[in-house]
């Protein structure tokens, strides 16, 4: 099958594209090739930490493009140090998945995967109310998928929050567009959040299956057939994507684009899908392939980790803005809706 062959193996075209203060320096700049080959992952089936991606087969290349800004905001993030030297490695820095609100597709009872569907009435009142659970949270920088209804769901979160930052979609797929999308303004600059949309972070492609319907599907394929389908690791729908194969594109994007930036003390959310935030739960959790398959992630409902000394702690999902619990995770976080109480009083 096309599917699978594409991605039994993925290849990642690291570009180091730097928003040097947003747009002053935006010249592509390419690096080297990496493959991500079958003989480099761990026994659950991901890229082990610390593993060096390389191989000599015929691997077709996905190219994968991220922006990193060195846009400071001394208020939206608490956990940089006053050295000023932004490669150095942050002791702390927060991390927000959240699944896309409820689709129309999803109100339908429809196969969805990368079929390019907005949300529904529901799902904007969830991706609203995502927003007020992370409301006083620090956000840097913003990840999501190439699929509208993940993109919906991180700008109507991002109208919640108490900071008030603009979310701006980066364009670097041309020249024109990084030429025709620069900000020139210092200040609206310090008001932005940059926005990069990847489809490695796409939902897993249901193949044949997109478009129709869940129970109508059962029915003629049997439910125990369509539930291998959907909750199996490794075992695809016809010419769509297993969870696994999902895995490979998504924690490599995330260990290659996401995770240094995290490293480096920005605060990082990610606005996905189901399977490609459950793998990416499973790299984070260190989880097998057995546990991942019987992950649930709610729709609209963040989850917060924490990087602190090269290790991400789970914390769980703040319950609303009032809620005192997750200020208390970290002191930093503490310190950062304090500021946000004494900037808005």
């Amino acid at each position: 099958m096309a599917t699978e062959a594409c991605y039994q193996a993925i290849g990642i075209l690291q570009s180091h594209s730097f928003l040097n203060n947003f747009n002053h320096h935006q010249k592509l700049q390419i690096g080297s090739v990496k493959f991500v080959a079958r003989d480099c992952l761990s026994s659950n089936g991901l890229p082990s930490r610390g593993s060096k991606y390389s191989g000599q087969r015929n691997y077709g290349i996905v190219r994968s493009s991220a922006s990193q800004t060195s846009v400071v905001d001394p208020v939206s993030s608490p956990s940089r140090s006053n050295t000023g030297e932004s490669n150095k490695k942050s002791s702390e820095a927060a991390l927000i998945l959240i699944r896309h609100g409820e689709s129309l597709w999803n109100e339908k009872n429809l196969f969805t995967g990368c079929v390019d569907v907005p949300l529904s009435k529901k799902g904007i009142d969830e991706a609203i109310e995502a927003g007020k659970r992370i409301s006083s949270i620090p956000v840097d920088v913003i990840f999501t998928s190439a699929l509208i209804r993940a993109q919906m769901t991180a700008m109507l979160a991002m109208t919640q929050h108490r900071r008030k930052k603009v979310p701006i979609v980066m364009h670097n797929e041309s020249e024109q567009a990084r030429a025709w999308s620069q900000v020139f303004s210092e200040d609206t600059k310090k008001q932005s959040i940059p926005v990069v949309a990847s489809w490695q972070l796409n939902e897993r492609m249901y193949g044949e299956l997109q478009g129709l319907n869940k129970q109508e599907t059962a029915d003629r394929y049997g439910k125990e057939q369509v539930h291998e389908w959907r909750r199996s690791y490794d075992i695809p729908p016809p010419n769509g994507e297993s969870l696994e194969m999902c895995a490979e594109r998504a924690v490599a994007y995330f260990r290659d684009q996401i995770e240094p930036q995290l490293l480096s003390g920005k605060n990082v959310m990610i606005a996905a899908h189901g399977n490609s935030l459950r793998s990416i739960i499973m790299y984070l959790d260190k989880l097998t392939s057995q546990e991942v398959i019987s992950l649930e992630l709610s729709t609209g409902i963040p989850m917060l980790y924490i990087l602190k000394e090269g290790r991400f702690i789970r914390r769980g999902s703040p319950i609303g803005p009032s809620e005192a619990g997750v200020y208390a995770y970290t002191r930093n976080l503490a310190l950062y809706r304090q500021k946000l109480d004494e900037m808005f009083q």
